[in-house]
């Protein structure tokens, strides 16, 4: 009888996918328990919803340590301790007794004789019990950070799959709007032109072969890191006795392994000048004047959707700082026909936005606001356009960015005025409606 309920309680206390001893127990929602790391690496590759590897019911991704099952799984590891403990095997082969003392220093069983011993005395000792235990929970947090590791890894391999895909559509897009650009002068600038589109395609090629080359290194890092995490889960899957060898170098391999993780690349395009762009813009200057209201940190829509925008699962948002005061102003009128060009000096400002919007657009309202906006994410920047939101891998300008306002094509263009290049262009007839000009910055208050 007594053998039966053993056999079933062990039944229960074995993991169904690596048909070990529990390991960290998780129970998900139909009632099944497995290793966490089984799970984990059965669940890894599959699209939402996920299924129980037994009973195929769907199931969600986020669970917890059974805590029940956890201490039943160390109570049956204990007494398979406590068996071999008081095996034969384990009497000291000098002293006859049985060894029931940990060395740290030389990761040996001593008896209490041996521990006294003068090889021995100077060495730090403990209950083999709790040196076992201490190993099992070094194995689970070992493991914990491998797999944290591993889910940032698939993430910035996942966001580097986006950036390659979105590279070659910005470039493609650059390409036909800077065409577009110098189809405006006169005369047009032929040879400029061309040289200008081959520097850009040199360029994104070069661009999208590194990035290409960062993808490979976050598909080699994930192997390294899957590999390593098998190898510390079968490893923990073992009895406590194993776990008390020598294992610092699979240890270290595990630390080592964890060093040096790929990060996503930021490409950017050299912001090329076009000759004659500002001096042509400036044929439309007019002077704007801006009213100026602080804005709480609550109020900081814009800024924080352009770091939602770029942040990834595993980044941590940006946030605003106490020093740190936002502005917001609208231009003292509107405008429904003709060129309108002006200019606004950025130098002291670490995020801003500036475009123009719906005249009467109601407060809090985004669409119909045609803005480009500079965010601070990091130590990076971020260019975005709205309407609809844009990222834009161009350098970030320093110091004046110029505003040229067309109401009867329907369109605005940002430029940089240091290297007479554009930004962006939004396509003709994108509005057909009266707007007026908007500016918001912020900047450190000492």
């Amino acid at each position: 009888m007594e053998s039966g309920i053993s056999q079933a309680f062990q039944e229960e206390l074995t993991c169904s996918i690596c048909l070990g001893c529990l390991s960290d127990p998780i129970t998900i929602s139909c009632g099944h328990s497995f290793c966490r790391a089984c799970l984990c690496l059965s669940w890894e590759d599959l699209q939402v919803p996920v299924h129980c590897p037994t009973c195929r019911h769907p199931s969600q991704q986020d669970f917890r340590t059974n805590v029940v099952l956890k201490k039943l799984v160390h109570i049956a590891r204990q007494n398979i301790l406590m068996k071999y403990l008081n095996s034969e095997e384990n009497k000291c082969v000098t002293h006859k007794e049985i060894k029931r003392i940990f060395c740290e220093e030389n990761r040996v069983l001593l008896c209490q004789l041996c521990s006294d011993s003068q090889e021995h005395k100077g060495h730090r000792h403990c209950p083999i019990e709790a040196a076992a235990e201490g190993q099992m929970e070094r194995f689970l947090n070992q493991m914990a950070s491998l797999w944290e590791k591993l889910q940032e890894n698939q993430e910035n391999l996942k966001a580097e799959n986006r950036m390659t895909t979105q590279w070659s559509d910005y470039v493609t897009l650059r390409k036909e709007m800077i065409r577009k650009e110098y189809r405006k002068l006169h005369p047009i600038h032929y040879e400029e032109e061309k040289q200008h589109i081959e520097y850009m395609e040199n360029e994104g090629q070069t661009r999208l072969e590194k990035l290409r080359k960062s993808e490979a290194l976050m598909v080699q890092k994930r192997s390294q890191l899957i590999e390593m995490y098998r190898e510390l889960m079968t490893m923990s899957q073992q009895p406590y006795v194993v776990l008390l060898q020598d294992l610092e170098d699979m240890f270290r391999r595990s630390e080592s392994v964890q060093l040096c993780m790929p990060q996503p690349m930021k490409p950017e395009l050299s912001a090329l000048p076009i000759t004659g762009l500002i001096e042509r813009s400036k044929y439309f200057q007019v002077y704007i004047s801006f009213g100026k209201a602080i804005l709480p940190p609550d109020r900081m829509t814009l800024f924080d959707a352009v770091r939602r925008f770029n942040c990834r699962p595993h980044q941590e948002e940006t946030s605003v700082k106490s020093s740190q005061h936002y502005f917001a102003a609208r231009g003292s009128q509107s405008f429904t026909t003709g060129k309108y060009y002006w200019e606004l000096n950025l130098t002291k400002s670490f995020e801003w936005a500036l475009g123009v919007f719906q005249d009467d657009l109601q407060q809090n309202e985004l669409e119909r606001v045609f803005l480009l906006l500079c965010a601070k994410q990091g130590n990076q920047y971020s260019l975005l356009t709205t309407c609809p939101e844009s990222q834009h891998f161009i350098e970030k300008p320093v110091g004046r960015v110029g505003v040229l306002l067309d109401c009867d094509g329907g369109y605005v263009n940002f430029l940089d005025v240091a290297k007479s290049s554009l930004i962006y262009s939004y396509p003709p007839g994108i509005f057909n409606y009266p707007v007026r000009p908007f500016f918001s910055f912020g900047c450190t208050c000492s």
